[in-house]
């Protein structure tokens, strides 16, 4: 597939599960979108009985707090949409429908892994359309206390760095840098799940979170020790699921991002926060479309294949 042509999904493919936070159940169906139409959510299921069409965009993003959420929760929301939409940006998809019958994303694995192999189960299509991106002109840093994000300016490609650092012995201080392309999501991120503290657990409980969490979707971790059975599936699993969730908010720029990002101690708030100081200024960004003729693919510098409409939690 040329990878200066945006893409979809070749047919829909269906997960279910509950949220983790919610612990409702819910349904979704991807489903192929056409060429400009971006990545959107399709909330079904409402009281009212009336659809809500919720645009995957990070001035839908309602809430950060422990995931990301889009809409407005009287009218019709999604929450944890950030793991999907990391798939989705990972893989390289700009175009797709997200049909969901509930107000949570499935937690499945905990991961997004499950997404991707339901992706690569029906396959990718080309649109027929060239790619947009979002190139990254001047630096934009936001802080939080000792937390900070930035993007800043680089010749090709997107790459993130993402650091980490916690009290906790189990998990302490880890950084992950790569360049995103559909190779290296698969391989070293894609498969990195949602982690939490079991100290935690009776608060997050009382403000109505995680009350779908278990051992089959979460890292749980104790004073001393990962608490689940079969361990970690990499030995720096905190921090590549930090740098998922960054994949996945960041996508939430609306088209794929020319730049470099870096974080220390972020989340979901710091991550859609830069996306903010990023389009506040139209001098820091400009909208760049691939060119046929050009070379190979004006996206050879996301890596291959990386474009994506797509818009990307922590117990």
């Amino acid at each position: 597939m040329r990878t200066n042509q945006q893409t979809t999904l070749k047919a829909p493919t269906t997960l279910s599960g509950i949220g983790v936070h919610s612990g409702n159940p819910a349904q979704i169906t991807i489903r192929p979108a056409p060429a400009n139409h971006g990545v959107a959510f399709l909330r079904t299921g409402m009281p009212t009985g009336n659809d809500r069409f919720i645009k995957a965009h990070h001035a839908c993003v309602s809430a950060t707090e422990l995931c990301t959420v889009i809409g407005d929760v009287a009218s019709g929301a999604v929450a944890t949409v950030e793991h999907l939409m990391s798939a989705l940006y990972g893989l390289g998809i700009d175009n797709a429908l997200i049909e969901i019958d509930g107000p949570e994303m499935p937690i499945l694995d905990g991961s997004a892994l499950p997404f991707v192999r339901a992706i690569d189960g029906v396959g990718l299509t080309a649109c027929g359309a060239p790619r947009k991106w979002v190139k990254v002109l001047r630096p934009v840093r936001i802080e939080v206390g000792r937390a900070f994000a930035e993007l800043r300016p680089i010749d090709r490609g997107f790459r993130l760095d993402v650091e980490i650092d916690f009290e906790s012995p189990v998990i302490g201080r880890s950084r992950k840098a790569m360049d995103l392309t559909p190779a290296s999501y698969r391989r070293e991120i894609a498969g990195a799940r949602t982690f939490g503290m079991m100290k935690d657990v009776e608060r997050y409980w009382k403000a109505g979170f995680a009350l779908g969490a278990s051992l089959e979707n979460t890292v749980a971790i104790g004073e001393t020790a990962v608490v689940n059975p079969e361990g970690l599936r990499f030995a720096d699993e905190f921090v590549r699921h930090k740098f998922l969730d960054a994949v996945g908010d960041l996508a939430l720029a609306g088209l794929p991002l020319q730049g470099a990002y870096r974080s220390y101690c972020g989340g979901h708030r710091m991550n859609v926060g830069v996306l903010t100081a990023l389009f506040s200024d139209r001098a820091n960004y400009a909208i760049v479309e691939a060119q046929g003729g050009r070379r190979e693919s004006a996206l050879a510098e996301f890596g291959v294949g990386l474009g994506i409409a797509a818009f990307a939690g922590e117990l």
